[in-house]
């Protein structure tokens, strides 16, 4: 991977001030909001209060919602005939591609630490220190997958529709997940169709710490086939779109 376009590509995104919004300023008030809401109350069939829950479960949704934000550029980049541009340079494809994985990872790690932060500094949110390595570095290398989401959304949009069809995405993901609310509250066959989602098992990683969830290993093995499969279709649809030069 050429490190020269990974710097500029993150610095691209880290100068733009919508990127503190939607990476950390959003999710933590997200957060705030809910938490305060449900103080001192208790989730339904966890025995983990909201505080603790929501924590878990927003850290994944704002890493999540950050990561499928690179498919933006991608689909920016394809109408612009900037890919086509680069395919003529020294510059790989597998390259180009990395570095989209990777600035999505570089910038997600913000919005899990700070809503973390809060929690603990806001809210009363304790863990040990193994705890909190679990919460911030799981739920990290859990968006993986969803940075893959993202780059294949890129591909498939035009620069007109890429962000409807990411909001789109936020809110299934969000929503019908159960980052953003506790999945044990929905009727028990729309819990079956949340658990089919990613998003359901990053915030599962997310809760683990408080949980004590013995599902821990499914989690990380359910994302893993999810970037298997999404990892695949990125690579099939960049060749298709090689194949068009």
């Amino acid at each position: 991977m050429s490190m020269g376009f990974l710097q500029l590509e993150v610095k691209r995104i880290i100068r733009a001030r919508k990127f503190w919004i939607t990476a950390v300023l959003f999710p933590t008030l997200l957060y705030l909001m809910q938490a305060n809401l449900f103080s001192g109350k208790v989730v339904e069939g966890t025995g983990i209060n909201y505080s603790e829950h929501l924590l878990g479960g927003i850290a994944a949704y704002g890493a999540l919602f950050v990561a499928l934000n690179v498919g933006t550029r991608v689909a920016i980049e394809r109408s612009t005939g900037w890919q086509r541009q680069l395919r003529i340079t020294p510059l790989s494809p597998t390259s180009y591609l990395t570095a989209k994985l990777a600035t999505a990872m570089v910038v997600a790690l913000p919005a899990i630490t700070v809503v973390a932060l809060t929690g603990a500094l806001l809210q009363g949110v304790e863990l040990p220190l193994g705890g909190w390595l679990q919460l911030v570095g799981g739920i990290w290398l859990g968006t993986l997958p969803f940075a893959l989401l993202g780059v294949f959304i890129g591909q498939i949009a035009t620069a007109e529709s890429v962000q409807g069809l990411t909001s789109v995405s936020h809110m299934l993901l969000g929503v019908l997940g159960g980052a953003l609310f506790p999945s044990v509250a929905f009727p028990e066959w729309l819990q079956r169709v949340s658990a089919v989602l990613p998003s359901y098992w990053l915030a599962k990683i997310g809760h683990s710490p408080f949980e004590g969830d013995s599902r821990l290993w499914l989690a990380v093995l359910v994302l893993a086939g999810w970037t298997v499969v999404l990892g695949a279709a990125v690579a099939l649809r960049y060749l298709r779109d090689s194949a068009r030069v």
